[in-house]
């Protein structure tokens, strides 16, 4: 195994279009990171050694004005926010096997190949086929969301988990790969297609240990190879949604590079559509009419070879194929036999996040944002209250609504600013609003939205009613700006937004950095954080968040290549948000080399959390092992098989909450 399988896919994720500016308002609104410093300082509450600051400009209190949480408001879960973390903290470093909190058990639950029917095939590397991959778990596991279910004699827990596949590495999961993407047969671009998409997998706990239920009637398989979708809301059937196979422009078939989601409060699962752009190649035709928006999305990229087989994803035969990607897709994770609906009504980007909270007159809030550097962050506010009595009653909800943009301002001030085609700024750049949420992008730009460092997931604290915004890096920046103000931005940054009223339909707000992330012991990095935090707290590169049962902050990390400065594979890190620990970091697990650690998910009793572990075995090798020819096989280190991307569980050894 070790001879048939080339570790290109760092070479990948160097140049994946995450880091290509396709902004003409890269730089609105920029001044010099000490101004924005100066400003921020300006207007900030000192409090003595709360923070510090690497850079040496001085010890500040992030926090917002905050109001407290109404105890008969449901919008918000009932008892008080746990503050501080009691596991025992783990150590920065690299290894090949992944390292939890030794008070804690991380197993390996379902992996890249495992069979989720109990008539599927066993995974065999070698000889995969389409049929086969079909029926097993899916490539790259990303967001992992959880639906409790009703226990089972014998058993203490029993839920769907809903995993999504973002994208495959054809030099590590296609089998018989010929080391050029020209190469690729359609059969293996067909493999490809069949291991992306979504898994839906019945799981249970049965004498303190998860498995995984085979013969679920729920376990499902969602691929970009052949599962039917609808369109729906303001965009669907639209001229520009039209395809040679599909007329109508109403349905599509697959959905790829699933990156985030979110659970709704009625059970369904959203699932993010992200870097499409990898998919496409060819060209288009001179003077095309959407020349331009293809270019705003950096279409096409082709990074996985499907245009040469697959004529859906050659520009030249299928220009508009690209607008049917790009979108939020609700899937009813009980229903197997129900069809994936891509909400145009949410917007068409680079989708991450998905996760919600309820607004005061319970209408649903969806935070997300767009995950390439200088784009923006969204809220999506459904037009009508959840019905959490009659859960058929919110089958549409997500159709109709106002989707934000996200404007910061000095004085720590947030404006959402919403993306309809009666404002008159829009209208004349606009036929419609379906077109305008094609091209969203271009229309927040014309309002004004702040350019940000690559929004990644977007968290509401559904105990504090706080939002948390996870902005990864931008190396690009060269200029700051108020809500990002590094520039040469490595390692990444988390604010936090508190709506006004506390209200997340709230059209204003405040915001703060909680911490700059980086190492606070090198003054280069500019790095802040509560002074309690350890050589082994602070982490780089934030990515997924998670809020546990008890109202506190995960942080997942993706440093791609800038683990080589930071020093430190990428993991899960503890976060405290309230109080004097405010700002504390905490390291709990480390993800074994190559991996990128996902999907943070939590057992509704936080007795147990779900992790993705993505992409093990892409990573720079040694000039020692690649003479050896090895790469990181993990999990289950055996010569004869790859590395195979994961969801792992961890419980807490004595028992109780993790963490």
């Amino acid at each position: 195994m070790k001879n048939t399988i080339d570790s290109r896919a760092n070479d990948l994720r160097e140049d994946i279009g995450d880091d290509t500016i396709t902004n003409p308002s890269a730089t609105a609104g920029s001044r010099s990171f000490e101004d924005v410093l100066g400003a921020n300082l300006s207007r900030r509450r000192f409090v003595a050694s709360s923070f510090v600051l690497a850079s040496g400009a001085g010890s500040l209190l992030a926090g917002c004005a905050s109001t407290d949480t109404k105890g008969d408001d449901q919008r918000f879960a009932e008892g008080p926010t746990k503050v501080g973390f009691d596991f025992q903290e783990i150590e920065h470093g690299f290894s090949y096997n992944h390292v939890c909190a030794p008070d804690h058990t991380a197993k390996v639950l379902v992996k890249w190949g495992d069979p989720l029917f109990e008539d599927a095939p066993e995974f065999d590397f070698l000889n995969q086929t389409v049929e086969s991959q079909m029926q097993q778990f899916g490539y790259n596991c990303d967001y992992v969301g959880f639906l409790a279910l009703t226990p089972k004699d014998g058993e203490s827990d029993r839920a769907l988990l809903c995993v999504n596949h973002e994208y495959p590495y054809p030099w590590l999961s296609v089998p018989n790969f010929a080391g050029s993407l020209d190469d690729l047969t359609k059969e293996q671009v067909q493999i490809s297609q069949a291991s992306m998409g979504n898994s839906i997998v019945e799981v249970y706990r049965q004498d303190g240990e998860w498995y995984v239920d085979r013969g679920s009637k729920y376990n499902r398989r969602i691929t970009a190879l052949e599962t039917k979708m609808v369109l729906t809301g303001p965009a669907a059937g639209h001229p520009r949604m039209q395809t040679n196979a599909d007329p109508s422009g109403r349905e599509v078939i697959g959905t790829i590079n699933n990156c985030a989601g979110g659970m709704t409060p009625w059970g369904t699962y959203l699932t993010c559509e992200e870097n499409f752009n990898y998919h496409f190649g060819g060209k288009l035709a001179e003077g095309h009419p959407e020349t331009a928006n293809h270019e705003r999305c950096n279409v096409p990229q082709n990074y996985m070879g499907w245009a040469q087989q697959d004529p859906r994803f050659d520009l030249s035969n299928e220009p508009q194929e690209p607008n049917r990607f790009g979108w939020m897709v609700e899937i009813d994770p009980k229903d197997p036999t129900s069809t994936p609906k891509k909400r145009t009504a949410m917007g068409r980007f680079k989708h991450e996040g998905g996760e919600n909270i309820l607004a005061a007159d319970r209408r649903l809030v969806v935070y997300m944002g767009d995950d390439q550097i200088f784009e923006y962050l969204y809220k999506f506010v459904s037009r009508d209250a959840v019905d959490l009595k009659r859960p058929e009653n919110n089958s549409d909800l997500l159709d109709h609504g106002t989707l934000y943009v996200a404007k910061f301002m000095d004085e720590g001030r947030i404006q959402w600013m919403p993306l309809d085609i009666s404002d008159p700024l829009l209208k004349g750049e606009f036929e419609s609003q379906g077109e305008l949420l094609i091209d969203v992008r271009r229309a927040a730009q014309i309002l004004g939205a702040t350019p940000m460092d690559r929004p990644e997931d977007v968290v509401p604290n559904h105990k504090t009613g706080k939002v948390y915004v996870m902005l990864i890096n931008n190396r690009k920046r060269t200029e700051a700006n108020v809500a990002n103000d590094r520039v040469n931005n490595v390692f990444g940054h988390i604010i936090e937004i508190v709506e006004d009223d506390n209200d997340a339909a709230s059209t204003e707000g405040n915001w703060e950095v909680v911490v700059r992330c980086g190492n606070p012991n090198d003054p280069t990095h500019k790095a802040k954080w509560n002074p309690a935090t350890t050589e082994n707290g602070w982490f780089a590169s934030p990515d997924n968040a998670a809020v546990d049962p008890s109202g506190r902050l995960w942080i997942a990390t993706d440093q791609s290549s800038s683990s080589k400065i930071s020093g430190t594979l990428d993991g899960l890190w503890a976060l405290e948000t309230e109080g004097e620990g405010r700002g504390t970091g905490k390291m709990f697990y480390r993800a074994p080399k190559g991996a990128e650690l996902t999907g943070p998910c939590f057992s509704d009793d936080g007795e147990s959390l779900f992790m993705a572990i993505q992409h093990p075995g892409d990573y720079d090798r040694s000039e020692e092992e690649k003479a050896q020819g090895g790469i990181n096989d993990w999990p289950e280190f055996k010569v004869d098989q790859p590395p195979k991307p994961s969801v792992v569980v961890v419980t807490k050894k004595a028992g109780g909450p993790v963490g």
